[in-house]
């Protein structure tokens, strides 16, 4: 076994010190948060709260699962996804695979994937957006949430990254036994294309569920927002009991505006916590196959 050096072995102690702290730097917020949401507003409200509940209670939860409003945002960002996650894959892989033929499978294919990066570099902005969407009549729909976000640029570029690095051999042989494109398509690339599917599928899912600032835009009805654009709402209120303080009278000594707002934050991640580990393993596989050949 090869010996590591003495500068190798500070540059790893240094390295994995450096990674620990950065990520105690991250999870620390969120279990302070935690903690907050399980405590009670007397505890909260002195500072007693670090990293653990302080007079441990569930009523900021109880109080949360009891808004329907919650619950109707909350499906319809599932909603959201059940559509977005199909389209949005379907054209991704339907641009990805024609772009990454070779030049001289595809003798334009330079000037489409300029088609695409120009845009990426250079929106169009929020007004233009804007009037796309209410000229094509999509305003206050679910559609308003979906169809806009339907063609991710980099997502593209990734599928694109990784259907080059394939050995062309494999579809050389389809090609012999009379296969045609989509068959190549749907029966060699995609089967051996895990990897990176589950990246883009897991971008896809976590950017349209923590995206609330479309909502706001594009939806007239509060009834008809998305579970991030309700809760912002939410945080940015002045106090998250203010509304509702007399008919919940009796909760007001365990919830306060800290402990509901955290509540609901934990509660809007805890679908993304679910799907996360089934996607890991394919994750960073995925993003480092997909861009290193372009």
């Amino acid at each position: 076994m090869h010996k590591k050096s003495l500068g190798m072995k500070i540059f790893t102690i240094f390295n994995y010190t450096f990674l620990t702290l950065l990520a105690l730097t991250c999870l620390l917020p969120m279990i302070n948060q935690l903690a907050i949401s399980f405590s009670s507003s007397s505890a909260v409200a002195a500072g007693d709260v670090g990293l653990f509940p302080v007079d441990f209670t569930l009523d900021s939860y109880k109080y949360m699962a009891d808004k329907p409003e919650f619950w109707k945002s909350l499906m319809v960002s599932l909603k959201r996804i059940l559509i977005a996650v199909p389209f949005s894959m379907i054209i991704c892989v339907l641009a990805a695979f024609p772009l990454s033929r070779q030049d001289h499978e595809f003798p334009a294919r330079k000037y489409y994937i300029w088609m695409f990066v120009v845009p990426m570099l250079i929106g169009g902005g929020l007004i233009p957006t804007y009037i796309v969407v209410r000229n094509t009549g999509l305003i206050d729909s679910i559609w308003a949430l979906v169809l806009p976000y339907t063609v991710n640029v980099f997502n593209t570029i990734l599928l694109m990254n990784f259907f080059r690095s394939l050995p062309k051999e494999l579809e050389e042989a389809a090609y012999v036994d009379g296969a045609t494109h989509w068959q190549v398509l749907v029966r060699i690339i995609l089967p051996v294309s895990k990897p990176v599917l589950a990246t883009v599928t897991l971008f896809v899912i976590v950017n349209h569920w923590n995206s609330w600032f479309d909502g706001l835009i594009y939806l007239n009805s509060p009834d008809h927002y998305p579970l991030q654009t309700y809760l912002q709402t939410q945080v940015v209120s002045a106090n998250l009991m203010a509304l509702e303080s007399l008919r919940d009278i009796r909760q007001i000594g365990m919830i306060s505006d800290r402990t509901g707002k955290a509540s609901q934050i934990f509660l809007a991640a805890v679908p993304v916590l679910m799907i996360y580990p089934f996607l890991q393993k394919y994750f960073t596989a995925g993003i480092v196959m997909g861009s290193v050949k372009g």
